[in-house]
């Protein structure tokens, strides 16, 4: 019998309907909030698709990335980007969060000079630059106002604090940004003294019950030197201000918690696959989600080395998104995406001209560490 041909149009629409989210036995969990819904199922198990020479748009030409890990020996193209860079990290997690520590030079007697730390709200003017309600009696304020004209102070921040949007605290393993600079006080006859003032009060509810006292004033703090820390044990870096000014904050940022968790607690099984099939480590322990943005996914997989069963080796990747999403769900659909195609190559499924489904998934393998 003919080998079975499918026009490009049918598999468009059996694409859709596998990622639908429909509830069958067999395949990939979906992703909806609801019961465990599943998006590949026994009809296309050990099936050898055929399609015309013009690819679906999702599959793109293979990355250099790509080739360090799954071995592919296809010509490569230039890698897309697939991890945002130092600016954008710290600009994102001053965006997330709204409150931070602030800190000034004591004047205190006997502890005059020493670094002196305030738990401070803030939010950002258009340029990133923190913008606090002070009250002129707090302690950080009258450090300030005895420091005079051109004194520094420094706001720290990190993902995962009480009023960070990016979720429970988790230690020293997040994002934070040290942003060093002047401040000073902002006068009402500045341009976009309404526009913080309406920031302000949407960020923090109980400011507008406040900001008119004489005893409150806006102050902005123009940084000279920022310093952004990926987290425990990884990469830190000194920020130039005006690369962090030019920055845009990444725009899952504020939903990437919820995504992680959900990615952690309902697809444990998804991402051990695509672990084995997509990033061809063996002998997989556990594999957690550490990082979601625009670009992509961070993956920590922890595997037994081989004829040593009692030692775990911990490796860290990067899973890049084909094309950069600009929506939760679109981040969902390139997730699936990943999960489909691991699922696919581990039942023998095969495109066009035999590419092997995932070969083209941008990856990079960022750390590696062992573990007794």
């Amino acid at each position: 019998m003919a080998k079975m041909r499918f026009s490009k149009e049918s598999v468009a629409v059996v694409i859709c309907l596998l990622l639908s989210g429909k509830e069958t036995n067999n395949g990939v969990l979906g992703f909806s909030s609801g019961a465990s819904n599943r998006i590949s199922n026994q009809s296309i198990s050990k099936l050898s698709i055929n399609v015309s020479p013009l690819q679906s748009s999702t599959r793109i030409a293979s990355t250099v990335v790509s080739e360090e890990v799954n071995g592919s020996t296809k010509e490569k193209s230039a890698p897309p980007e697939i991890r945002l860079n130092v600016p954008e990290k710290a600009r994102t997690v001053s965006s997330v969060c709204t409150s931070g520590t602030l800190c000034t030079s004591s004047y205190m007697d006997d502890i005059e000079g020493a670094p002196f730390g305030s738990f401070v709200d803030y939010v950002l003017d258009d340029n990133g630059n923190p913008v606090l309600l002070m009250n002129e009696m707090s302690m950080h304020t009258v450090n300030i106002q005895k420091a005079g004209e051109g004194g520094l102070v420094t706001l720290f921040a990190q993902l995962g604090g009480p009023t960070s949007s990016s979720g429970p605290v988790h230690g020293q393993d997040v994002s934070r940004c040290s942003i060093t600079g002047t401040i000073d006080k902002i006068d009402s006859s500045a341009e976009d003294w309404d526009a913080l003032r309406m920031r302000y009060g949407i960020a923090h509810t109980y400011a507008d019950q406040v900001m008119d006292s004489p005893k409150f004033h806006f102050y902005r703090l123009a940084p000279t030197k920022i310093y952004f820390v990926g987290g425990f044990g990884v990469s830190s870096e000194w920020v130039p201000p005006q690369e962090y000014k030019e920055a845009t904050p990444d725009i899952l940022a504020k939903d990437a918690s919820s995504i992680m968790g959900r990615l952690n607690r309902d697809h444990a099984e998804d991402l051990k696959l695509a672990a084995e099939e997509i990033l061809d480590v063996q002998e997989v322990e556990k594999v957690r989600v550490t990082g979601v943005d625009r670009l992509g996914m961070d993956l920590r997989v922890t595997s037994r080395v081989p004829r040593r069963k009692n030692k775990l080796l911990t490796n860290e990747f990067r899973v890049g998104f084909r094309i950069p999403v600009i929506s939760v769900e679109d981040a969902k659909s390139e997730i699936l995406k990943v999960f489909q195609e691991a699922w696919e190559k581990n039942n023998g499924v095969t495109w066009g001209d035999d590419e092997v489904p995932g070969a083209d998934v941008p990856v990079l393998k960022t750390a590696e560490d062992s573990l007794m």
